[in-house]
C-alpha cells in the first residue's frame, strides 16, 4: 500500500481571526480530498505571536472539537520554539545567534519555524495560508454584480507540487493595505501621494499598481473566470528578478528541501517572501489556478462563514486604517534598503538618496491625512535601516548558511 501523502497547512498569526478561518473552512479542506486518487493526511500548524496585538494565549485555542477529529492540529508555542533552539544548539553545534536567525516569531522566523516543525513531522508538502485570506474568488458578472466562487486551494496545489519545487496561487480582493484615496480639490494631493508611494515602493507595491487599483471598484481586484475554473497553470521564469511571490498561497515541496531556501527579513521589517524569492533561481516554480481573497483591513471576515458581501465598501480613512497603513509602510521601508542593496548594488547609494528625498518631500502630507498616526517616524527608520544595510545583508546570507546546515543534518537523520 502506498504511503499516504502528508500535507501541511501553515498559519503564522498574531490575530485571532485564524480560529474563525479554520472553524469555518475545515470541512471544505477535508472535503477537497474526498475521492482523491491517493490518501492524504492533513496537518495544520499554528504558530501564534502574543505580542503582535497583545492577545491572550487562550484566544488562539477556540477551535471546534470537530476540527481536532478531522485534522491533525499542531500548535507551535513559545515553549516549543525555545525547546527546539536548545536541541539545535546541542545536537547541531549551532550558536544562540545562529538558531535565533531561524526560529522565533516575526514574519521570516515564524515561517522558518513552521517549515522546521513540518520537516520534523515528515510533511511532504507545506502550504502557507495567511490569517486575512479566504479560499474564495470574487468574479464580476456581466451585470456588474459579484459572483463568489469557492476555490479548491489544496487540490490545485497538490496536483502540481509533486512535480515542482514551489507552487503559488493567485490573489484577489484588497490586494494591499494602501487605502483607497480620492484625488483632486476635495481629496488628496495626487503628486504628493505618488511621491510617497514611490518612496516606500518595492517589488510588489508601485505607483502604477496603486493608482490602477484605486481606479477600480474601491481598490478591489476581481478574479479572472478562467483561473477560477482551474485553467492556466504557468511555469514562472526568472523568479526573484522579474517574478515575485506572496508568502500566502505559497506551497513548498519539502521532499525537495535542497531547493527550498530560508525566509529572512531585517528586524521588525516585512519582505520575508521577497528575500525568499531572491534565492529561487534554481527552483521550478509553478503558478496554479486558485485564488485567495485578501482582506487587508479585515472588513469581510464573514466570507469565511459563507456570508458574502453584495458590494465592496471603501475603507474609511480613520485611525484604524491609518494604523494598518502605517505598519505596512514601516514594514516596507525597513526592508527596502536591503532589497535595493541586493538587486541594484552598483547604483545603491544614488537610488537610496532619491527614495529618501521623495519620502522627505511627501511624508508631511500623508501625516496630515492620518493625524492620529505618526507617519513622520518613517524618516528616522529609513535612515536607520540604510545605515545597517550591510549588517542585514550579512544576516540574510548567514540565515541561509545556517538553514542549509540544518537541512543536511535533518536529511541524514531521516
Amino acid at each position: 500500500m502506498a504511503k499516504p501523502i502528508e500535507f501541511g497547512i501553515g498559519f503564522l498569526t498574531g490575530r485571532t481571526n485564524i480560529c474563525n478561518i479554520i472553524n469555518n473552512c475545515y470541512k471544505d479542506m477535508v472535503g477537497q480530498l474526498k475521492g482523491y486518487e491517493e490518501e492524504v493526511h492533513l496537518t495544520i500548524f499554528i504558530l501564534y505571536d502574543l505580542e503582535y496585538q497583545h492577545t491572550k494565549r487562550e484566544e488562539f485555542y477556540t477551535l471546534k472539537d470537530d476540527v481536532y477529529k478531522k485534522i491533525h492540529i499542531k500548535y507551535i508555542t513559545p515553549e516549543d520554539i525555545e525547546e527546539e533552539k536548545k536541541i539545535l544548539k546541542s545536537r547541531y553545534n549551532l550558536s544562540k545567534n545562529e538558531v535565533d536567525l531561524i526560529l522565533g516569531t516575526g514574519y521570516a522566523r515564524a515561517r522558518n519555524a513552521i517549515m522546521y516543525f513540518a520537516l520534523k513531522r515528515k510533511m511532504d508538502y507545506l502550504l502557507f495560508w495567511d490569517d486575512d485570506e479566504y479560499p474564495y474568488a470574487n468574479v464580476k458578472g456581466e451585470d456588474g454584480n459579484i459572483i463568489w466562487k469557492k476555490q479548491n486551494n489544496i487540490l490545485e496545489h497538490l496536483d502540481v507540487i509533486k512535480y515542482a519545487d514551489v507552487t503559488v496561487g493567485h490573489r484577489c480582493g484588497l490586494m494591499s493595505p494602501v487605502p483607497c484615496m480620492e484625488f483632486g480639490e476635495n481629496g488628496v494631493d495626487e503628486k504628493q501621494f505618488k511621491e510617497y508611494i514611490e518612496a516606500v515602493s518595492n517589488e510588489a507595491i508601485s505607483w502604477d499598481k496603486v493608482k490602477e487599483s484605486m481606479s477600480r471598484d474601491n481598490g478591489i481586484k476581481f478574479a479572472e473566470t478562467d483561473i477560477t475554473e482551474g485553467k492556466d497553470k504557468i511555469v514562472l521564469k526568472h523568479v526573484g528578478l522579474k517574478e515575485w511571490l506572496y508568502g500566502s498561497g505559497l506551497c513548498l515541496n519539502l521532499t525537495h528541501i535542497d531547493k527550498i531556501p530560508a525566509f529572512y527579513n531585517p528586524p521588525y521589517a516585512r519582505g520575508e517572501d521577497t528575500f525568499f524569492c531572491t534565492l529561487l533561481a534554481e527552483a521550478q516554480v509553478v503558478q496554479v489556478p486558485t485564488y485567495h481573497f485578501h482582506d487587508s483591513f479585515l472588513q469581510y471576515t464573514g466570507i469565511a462563514r459563507g456570508k458574502f458581501p453584495k458590494q465592496f465598501e471603501k475603507p474609511e480613512l480613520d485611525a484604524d486604517v491609518g494604523e494598518r497603513f502605517l505598519k505596512a509602510s514601516l514594514g516596507w521601508i525597513k526592508y527596502k534598503p536591503l532589497l535595493m542593496y541586493i538587486m541594484q548594488r552598483n547604483t545603491y547609494l544614488k537610488d537610496i538618496e532619491i527614495a529618501k528625498e521623495k519620502l522627505r518631500d511627501s511624508v508631511d502630507n500623508i501625516d496630515k491625512i492620518f493625524p492620529n498616526n505618526n507617519f513622520l517616524s518613517l524618516l528616522g527608520e529609513f535612515e536607520k535601516y540604510d545605515e545597517n544595510v550591510q549588517k542585514h545583508y550579512k544576516e540574510y546570507l548567514k540565515t541561509n548558511d545556517v538553514w542549509n546546515r540544518i537541512k543536511v543534518r535533518m536529511r541524514e537523520e531521516n
